[in-house]
């Protein structure tokens, strides 16, 4: 997936400068801008009408634990109408070079999102559908109308369609997912999340989508293992008749097996991600609960 997403709105025309471009070079040290973004500009928040270095410094600034859960909010970028030089610290409207000093604020430019970014190797480009600015080459990424964001194009005509699946918060640490800086990943059932929260989950050994429950990973040989674990494990007398109805969480099949202290395994797909439920499944009592059925 895309080496996203590097946030600001919306821009019609992208601008990417050259520093030959701009009319001053300084500051060849590299002193500038933030732990977020080189720029030579800081913002007036409109909220707040304070100064910040860039909106994730705002964001970070006032949802803190030290400020009031009331007043805890974050900027509204696109209302941005004020930047200020960080060279001659000359106050002005939104654009690309400072009226003052005539010094280049951001080589990559986005009128609309009032983003500067003086690191145009990350190939910076506009989605307008998305509203926002994304890195990593626009020639490599498309976006998906459905899933409502920019996949990389080696995904386009595999990738499952998920209604908005980037318009919610990673399932682990609930950040949201849509303008995170963070790199993200798209599990097979087509959910998405933070890669490195999928590494974390993995660490724990989790193998299934925290949203649906599906596997994100082929496990053929884990449930061969787990077929030779069932034949190696025989069931108490007491238990070797009974059945249990489960639905698969990989191809939502319902089946009636043999019910067995290691795992369940679909009849259709052979998997063990399932879990069992209760009452036949076309009766109306059908619930995920447990339930048991004795042969005789």
């Amino acid at each position: 997936m895309e080496n996203e997403i590097d946030p600001q709105a919306p821009v019609i025309n992208v601008q990417v400068a050259n520093a030959d471009d701009c009319l001053v070079k300084v500051d060849e040290g590299g002193n500038y801008g933030c732990i977020h973004y080189k720029r030579r500009c800081k913002i007036r928040a409109p909220c707040c009408d304070e100064v910040f270095d860039c909106r994730h410094c705002h964001n970070e600034a006032k949802n803190s634990i030290d400020i009031d859960p009331l007043h805890r909010h974050d900027v509204p970028r696109h209302e941005v109408k004020k930047v200020i030089c960080s060279v001659c610290d000359t106050e002005q409207d939104v654009q690309q070079n400072c009226i003052n000093c005539g010094i280049c604020m951001g080589n990559y430019f986005c009128q609309k999102c009032k983003f500067f970014d003086d690191d145009v190797s990350k190939n910076q480009y506009h989605c307008e559908k998305c509203g926002i600015c994304r890195t990593g080459g626009e020639d490599n990424f498309f976006h998906c109308d459905k899933c409502g964001c920019c996949y990389s194009r080696s995904i386009k005509d595999t990738h499952v369609c998920v209604e908005r699946a980037m318009h919610h918060d990673c399932p682990i640490c609930f950040e949201f997912l849509f303008d995170t800086l963070k790199d993200l990943t798209i599990l097979q059932c087509g959910h998405t999340m933070h890669l490195d929260c999928l590494k974390e989950m993995q660490q724990h050994h989790r193998y299934s989508c925290p949203v649906c429950s599906k596997s994100i990973c082929d496990l053929s040989d884990v449930w061969e293992k787990l077929d030779h674990e069932v034949e190696v494990t025989p069931m108490p007398q007491t238990y070797r008749n009974k059945m249990v109805w489960i639905l698969c969480n990989d191809c939502e099949n319902i089946s009636r097996v043999q019910f067995h202290i290691v795992g369940h395994k679909c009849d259709k797909c052979k998997s063990y991600n399932t879990r069992q439920i209760r009452g036949h499944p076309s009766s109306s009592s059908y619930t995920s609960s447990v339930s048991e059925e004795v042969v005789h």
